[in-house]
């Protein structure tokens, strides 16, 4: 039987989502993106899942899209997408995502670990656009993310030279959030996810999400305006009296896990 080229485990409020074709640099291709994005929409929706923790089997996060299936592509023209859902489909998932980048970072791979909410990276971990040296353009997003991510200088830079950029420089430039020894990348990157749960509200956690990436086109006052308005719906909610009651009494918060209601955010809309 074949292994299943996406494998789950939850524990301690966090699911850990593990790309799984190593033998294959875990190359993308239409099982693992269904895969994949079936364990978000379903980490969305469970209660005993308050952060989504993703990671590659083997040496390499992603190497891209499948050589096998690209080669076909090249040959006869034809590309149908590998997912029921847009490659985007993470932003809308309403509780953090972290990628934990163990190795090869390209293409699509890099585009997914781009719509995650933080990236660890390990010290032997290698990033790179790829499109250019394909003969391809900046795909799902990645000419939108990257510019506000690491600005336009820098954009430009990866996208049109497509080159090999190392974990130290990636982290100068804002491409990852922490760098760590490879040993470590899972043990760090699952103690900050446990510092979420521990810690952080799942309302909060889904609102800040919802508001940063909205933010990003939104004018100031109108971006400062809202956050007025979702503040006073948040004086109201359930997790600011724990929250208070918690930090009041000295004591780790317990606070109500997310709301199906609240599981998907819709960012079709500016709120």
């Amino acid at each position: 039987m074949t292994e299943a080229a996406v494998l789950s485990e939850v524990s301690g409020g966090i699911m850990t989502i593990t790309l799984n074709r190593p033998d294959k640099g875990n190359a993308w291709n239409g099982p693992m993106a269904r895969g994949y994005f079936g364990l978000l929409e379903q980490a969305a929706y469970a209660d005993d899942v308050r952060v989504i923790l993703v990671t590659g089997a083997g040496k390499a996060f992603c190497v891209g899209g499948d050589g096998e299936k690209l080669a076909v592509v090249a040959r006869t023209g034809d590309i149908k997408s590998a997912a029921e859902q847009p490659y985007w489909f993470p932003l809308s998932i309403g509780k953090p995502i972290i990628a934990a980048i163990n190795g090869a970072c390209f293409g699509i791979g890099l585009q997914q670990a781009l719509v995650s909410d933080i990236r660890f990276s390990s010290e032997d971990a290698k990033f790179s656009t790829a499109y250019a040296r394909r003969g391809l353009v900046a795909e799902m997003g990645m000419s939108w993310l990257l510019p506000r991510l690491i600005g336009t200088g820098n954009c430009s830079d990866l996208l049109l030279s497509a080159r090999l950029v190392r974990a130290e420089e990636a982290l100068a430039m804002g491409l990852v959030n922490r760098v760590v020894p490879a040993a470590d990348l899972l043990t760090e990157a699952r103690a900050y996810a446990e510092m979420l749960v521990t810690n952080c509200s799942p309302f909060s956690m889904r609102a800040v999400k919802q508001q940063g990436f909205a933010d990003l086109t939104r004018p100031f006052l109108e971006s400062f305006d809202l956050s007025k308005a979702m503040l006073d719906e948040a004086f109201a909610a359930p997790d600011f009296k724990e929250g208070m009651a918690s930090w009041q009494e000295g004591r780790a918060p317990n606070f109500p896990a997310l709301p199906d209601d609240l599981a998907i955010i819709d960012i079709t809309e500016n709120r």
